[in-house]
């Protein structure tokens, strides 16, 4: 989903402070919400197995619609399966009881895999004997395959036009992207970070990744949020401001 404040040029009248964070509108507070909840619910699948409606609403103390509305939405993006649940004795009537597992993308969400533990005890290996400078170096790395795809979708667009479809591209990816007019500029909110469990030891990968934002809008950008550091969503603020090259007089001398 992509939020646009106003037109694509942006309203340049409205200054910026440099540690404002945009606010996020009704709709992304009840959608982080929702995300949240479906966490807890993939938390609690992981801890305890496939479980029933009834058992992972009293456990969150949600009603049954409640409930339902999360499952079947996660039914939906692939999160989870369900099944019916093994009967023991005669059975009733009525539709039996479902009980609902995580799929593979489930697991993925639902915490730190075991994926996420090789990651981290790699990337203190190779601190370890080779510095943070290999750390940082593998991070840029990382990151050189994701911005070779994303500069094709930029290079081309006029900078107002950057920060909507970078968030749409980041969005085709999985990320959840949002981006918000922000007077002097825009800032681009990802409400997904698939490293997130790493990066919140490793800050290298954040950083790589700003970095690479910054050379696809060609700005220099400014990270304001991490979900890695505890926000509720990673927040980049992108200015859109022209960039007046210096003047040099004939006598030597630069001005503004």
């Amino acid at each position: 989903m992509i939020l646009r404040g106003g037109d694509p040029g942006f309203d340049r009248r409205t200054e910026l402070r440099d540690n404002e964070v945009v606010k996020l509108s009704l709709a992304d507070r009840t959608s982080l919400a929702d995300r949240r909840t479906r966490e807890r619910v993939a938390g609690l699948l992981l801890e305890r197995g496939p479980s029933t409606a009834t058992a992972l609403g009293e456990a969150l103390g949600l009603t049954a619609a409640a409930i339902r509305k999360h499952l079947d939405a996660m039914l939906a993006d692939g999160t989870l399966v369900a099944r019916d649940a093994q009967q023991r004795g005669p059975r009733g009537r009525g539709r039996p009881a479902r009980v609902f597992a995580l799929t593979d993308a489930g697991h993925a969400t639902a915490g730190p895999s075991a994926y996420d533990t090789v990651a981290v005890d790699a990337l203190r290996f190779l601190r370890a004997t080779a510095g943070d400078a290999a750390v940082e170096q593998f991070a840029r790395a990382r990151m050189a395959e994701w911005e070779a795809r994303y500069a094709d979708q930029l290079a081309s667009l006029p900078l107002s036009e950057r920060p909507v479809a970078l968030a749409e591209a980041l969005c085709a990816d999985g990320y959840a992207a949002t981006v918000h007019d922000a007077g002097v500029g825009a800032q681009v909110c990802q409400h997904h970070c698939p490293v997130q469990h790493v990066a919140q030891e490793f800050p290298e990968l954040c950083d790589a990744e700003t970095e690479a934002i910054g050379r696809l809008v060609g700005r220099h950008v400014q990270r304001l949020a991490t979900i890695a550091h505890g926000d509720g969503v990673c927040t980049t603020h992108i200015p859109l401001t022209p960039v007046t090259a210096p003047v040099t007089s004939s006598s030597g001398r630069t001005s503004p």
